[in-house]
């Protein structure tokens, strides 16, 4: 044939084949010395990445982290290209730089490990299922944050979910009090002593009212906001809570949930995060979400 008469061409197709053959025995020869437990290394160690992706993403150690990221493979790049002293400087940055990430962005390492010590393979709360007492809550405290939301009163109602909010708790008045729409509104009521700082509920009690809240560190609060939104988004920040915000200006509802600010909350999407909250049964995130854009572009 004519293209065997071309200079070369046999002992190129030759070298070629030889290389594929080269490299298939390779990848061979590597994946037959893959043990089970290097898998099982592999696995855990994607999650590991993947879930510290997920806990950073939307926090100021997330740019940290993706800084120190790439820093660590120009430092694989200058050892495999024996690129010694930028290497060594890379390395030794690397090894003070985490320890000094750890300590500037201490309360969002401190709440990814406290995510991580609440993980359940099971949530209880979804096996209970929706008892009468679940729904009377949810009724109550809707009747309740509706009509002070008409009257304009000034409200804060911090729910404890798996964060411990002892300490919260402690900076206010101890209540231990069966939640009822009276009762809420009677706390929240301008001039009374309890009605200055936020409310606690845990276990579906009312444990203590006229609590002191971390305000939002976040510059990027709109102006607007006043002092009961930045104690919501504060204790958002810190714990897995949901605070319930009332403005006293406008009268609009709101809620802070994982250091992010829902406003124009409706009746409608109000019962359905109580029912989300208490039921774990109510809407699902997406169907609130779809309900607060109808809000926003109303308002």
């Amino acid at each position: 044939m004519i293209i065997n008469n071309v200079p070369g061409f046999p002992a190129e197709r030759g070298a070629l084949a030889l290389s594929y053959d080269v490299f298939a025995k390779a990848i061979a020869s590597g994946l037959s010395q893959i043990r089970i437990l290097d898998l099982i290394d592999i696995i855990v160690i994607a999650i590991i990445i993947y879930k510290l992706i997920v806990l950073t993403k939307e926090t100021r150690a997330y740019q940290v982290l993706k800084g120190m990221g790439i820093l660590f493979l120009c430092a694989v790049v200058c050892d495999l290209l024996q690129i010694q002293t930028l290497s060594w400087l890379l390395s030794s940055f690397l090894s003070s730089g985490l320890i000094l990430a750890v300590v500037l962005f201490q309360p969002e390492f401190r709440r990814a490990l406290e995510h991580i010590g609440r993980g359940n393979l099971f949530d209880k709360s979804v096996l209970n299922g929706f008892s009468q007492e679940d729904s009377t809550i949810v009724s109550e405290l809707q009747l309740a944050i509706t009509d002070l939301a008409k009257r304009r009163v000034g409200a804060l109602i911090v729910i404890e979910q798996k964060t411990a909010l002892g300490d919260i708790a402690a900076t206010g008045t101890r209540i231990d009090g069966v939640i009822s729409a009276p009762l809420v509104e009677n706390i929240f009521e301008p001039n009374t002593p309890l009605h200055d700082g936020a409310m606690i509920i845990r276990d579906r009690q009312i444990i203590a009212a006229a609590c002191i809240l971390p305000l939002a560190e976040n510059m990027s609060v709109a102006r607007e906001l006043g002092t009961r939104h930045r104690a919501a988004l504060g204790i958002s920040t810190v714990s897995d809570s949901i605070t319930i915000v009332v403005s006293e200006e406008t009268g609009v509802i709101s809620y802070a949930r994982d250091g992010k600010l829902v406003r124009y909350v409706d009746n409608r999407a109000l019962k359905d995060l109580l029912e989300t909250i208490f039921v774990r049964g109510g809407a699902s995130p997406l169907a609130l979400l779809k309900r607060r854009v109808k809000n926003e572009e109303k308002h």
